[in-house]
C-alpha cells in the first residue's frame, strides 16, 4: 500500500505540535509588573511657625468703686450689667452734713478775708506815720506781724473750704473709667465708710481685652538661637494672636501681643505674654480660659514631608523612601523638626524636588522598582488619589 504515511513520522509530527503549543502557552517568559508607589513631591517654602499656648481672659482695665466719705446711701443711679461711662454718677449719699461744713468753711472764710482787710489797712496806716516818725518801729513790726498772720488765716480758711467741697463732692460717687459694671453690694439706706475694704461695686473695661499667655523660657531661648542661626524669620510687624474658645469654635478677630513680662517665674519657668484684642460684641467675658495660637514668624527655606511617609529605625533617626531618577526606591536619613499640621517640618536631608513615597510602603523596600504615581494629600492627611493594589502573581 503505497499512500500509508509510516508510524515513525506520524509519532515524530505529533509530538512537534505538542512542543510548540507548550511555548506559546507557558509562563516561562513572563515577569510580574512593578508595584505602584504614590509619591509627592517636595518644594521648600517659608513655613508660618505658630505656637499654640494657654491662657486667660482678663478686663484692659477694673475699677473697684469705694467711698471716700462716711455716708448713708441715698440713691443708686445705675442699673446692674449695663455699661457705663467715665464720669457717670453712680451713688449719692446723704449730703446734709456736709454741706453744713462747706457752709461754715465758707463763712469762716469770709471772717478771715474781713480780718485780712483790716490787717491791710492796720498795716498800710502805720507804715505812713513811721515814715513822717509819729508810729514807732515797733508799731510798724507788730503791724506787719498781724497782716501776715491774717493772709495765713484766710489761706487755711481757703483750705478748709476746699476739703469740705472735697468731701461734699465725694458724696457723689463717679464712674472713674467706662465699661461694664456689676452687681451692686449695698442697697438704698446701707451705711458706707470711707476707703472701706468691700467695695461697692465693680467696673470692668472689656473692649477692648487683655488675654494673659504662658510661655516656656526654653522655647523662647530655642527661638532665639534660631532666629540667629537664620533658620528662623521675624517679621516686621508684630506676632498675630488667634483664639481658640473654650467649646473649640474659633474668635472671629485677630489680637496681637502687646508686652511680654520681663522676669521668670521661679517655679514653673515660664513667662507672661499679654495680647490685646477688640471685643465689640462682648464675647470675651474676664475669667474665661482659651487657647491661642501665636504666629511668631516663619522658617525660611523649610520643607513639608507628610507624616505618613516617616519612619524611625533602632537609632531613632528619621527615615523615608524617596524615588532616585530611575525610579527605583532610596531609602534616606535626615532630621525632623516640629509638627506643622499633619507634616514634619524639615530644613537639612531633603532638597527641592525630591519625591517622597506616601502610599503602597508596605510593598516596598530599598532598591525596589516601582511605577511610581503622583498623589495628593488633603488637610487631614488622607490620600484623595489611591494607587492600584499590587499584583501577587501572574494572571490565570
Amino acid at each position: 500500500m503505497k499512500n500509508r504515511i509510516p508510524l515513525v513520522s506520524l509519532v515524530a509530527l505529533f509530538a512537534f505540535t505538542l512542543s510548540g503549543c507548550k511555548d506559546e502557552t507557558g509562563p516561562a517568559d513572563t515577569a510580574p509588573p512593578p508595584v505602584e508607589a504614590g509619591f509627592v513631591t517636595l518644594s521648600a517654602q517659608a513655613v508660618p511657625f505658630a505656637m499654640e499656648l494657654p491662657g486667660r481672659v482678663l478686663a484692659s482695665a477694673t475699677a473697684e468703686i469705694r467711698p471716700q466719705v462716711n455716708g448713708i446711701v441715698r440713691q443708686q443711679e445705675f442699673r446692674e450689667g449695663s455699661e457705663v461711662r467715665a464720669g457717670d454718677i453712680l451713688y449719692r449719699l446723704e449730703a446734709d452734713a456736709f454741706q453744713a461744713a462747706h457752709d461754715a468753711a465758707a463763712a469762716t472764710l469770709q471772717g478771715a478775708e474781713a480780718a485780712l482787710a483790716g490787717a491791710e489797712a492796720r498795716f498800710n496806716r502805720t507804715q505812713r506815720l513811721a515814715q513822717t516818725a509819729t508810729a514807732s518801729a515797733q508799731a510798724l513790726d507788730d503791724a506787719r506781724v498781724g497782716l501776715l498772720q491774717a493772709q495765713a488765716n484766710v489761706a487755711a480758711t481757703a483750705a478748709a473750704l476746699e476739703a469740705a467741697r472735697i468731701n461734699l463732692d465725694n458724696t457723689v460717687i463717679r464712674a472713674p473709667i467706662r465699661g461694664r459694671i456689676g452687681t451692686s453690694a449695698v442697697s438704698v439706706g446701707s451705711l458706707v465708710t470711707a476707703n472701706q475694704q468691700a467695695a461697692l461695686a465693680t467696673i470692668r473695661q472689656i473692649d477692648p481685652v487683655n488675654v494673659d499667655l504662658v510661655q516656656s523660657s526654653a522655647n523662647r531661648l530655642r527661638l532665639r538661637a534660631q532666629s540667629q542661626a537664620g533658620t528662623f524669620g521675624r517679621g516686621e510687624e508684630r506676632p498675630v494672636v488667634r483664639l481658640i474658645l473654650e467649646d473649640g469654635s474659633d474668635y472671629d478677630l485677630p489680637g496681637t501681643i502687646s508686652l511680654a513680662e520681663i522676669a521668670v517665674s521661679e517655679t514653673t519657668g515660664s513667662f507672661a505674654l499679654r495680647a490685646r484684642f477688640d471685643n465689640p460684641e462682648r464675647v470675651l467675658r474676664p475669667g474665661m480660659f482659651v487657647r491661642a495660637t501665636v504666629h511668631a514668624g516663619h522658617t525660611p527655606n523649610a520643607f513639608l514631608v507628610p507624616q505618613r511617609a516617616v519612619t524611625r529605625n533602632a537609632a531613632g533617626e528619621a527615615t523615608a523612601f524617596f524615588l532616585t531618577d530611575a525610579d527605583t526606591v532610596e531609602l534616606r536619613i535626615f532630621e525632623t523638626g516640629r509638627a506643622v499640621g499633619n507634616d514634619w517640618l524639615v530644613t537639612a536631608g531633603v532638597a527641592d524636588g525630591d519625591r517622597v513615597i506616601v502610599d503602597g510602603l508596605q510593598s516596598i523596600s530599598d532598591g525596589t522598582p516601582v511605577r511610581p504615581v503622583e498623589v495628593r494629600i488633603d488637610s487631614d492627611g488622607v490620600i484623595r488619589q489611591q494607587i492600584a493594589a499590587p499584583r501577587t502573581g501572574a494572571a490565570e
